[in-house]
């Protein structure tokens, strides 16, 4: 296994500096990834929510032309949610999945903040 140092970057859309760590870049190379991160924590996290932007107003992606008069074929319509406690920090929250109560359920903020 390759030796690894912390690196400094310097981020592609606000030209700050930040640390690309030991632990980062051995997730990088378990993970097969080749290219180092271009952007820092914050720029990667505004681009996933424009990207998931763009995402909603795309629609969902399907082949061959829609269907006559009704839904296009893959689309379901909204996604059904459902409102929990955080266990980490106790407010509530929309999650995508019906919690069963065996594991304890997070709000997005506390759920990153965890992985």
């Amino acid at each position: 296994m390759a030796e690894f140092a912390d690196k400094k970057l310097v981020c592609k859309d606000c030209n700050a500096e930040f640390v690309f760590s030991v632990r980062e870049q051995e997730y990088h190379q378990r993970m097969g990834l080749r290219n180092e991160p271009r952007r820092c924590l914050i720029c990667r996290q505004v681009a996933r929510m424009r990207n998931d932007d763009k995402a909603l107003t795309r629609g969902p992606r399907r082949s061959g032309p829609p269907g006559p008069g009704g839904p296009r074929p893959g689309f379901s319509g909204p996604r059904e949610t459902f409102t929990v406690t955080c266990a980490g920090c106790g407010r509530p929250a929309d999650v995508p999945f019906k919690p069963t109560g065996a594991r304890p359920v997070y709000c997005r903020d506390c759920f990153r903040s965890r992985r």
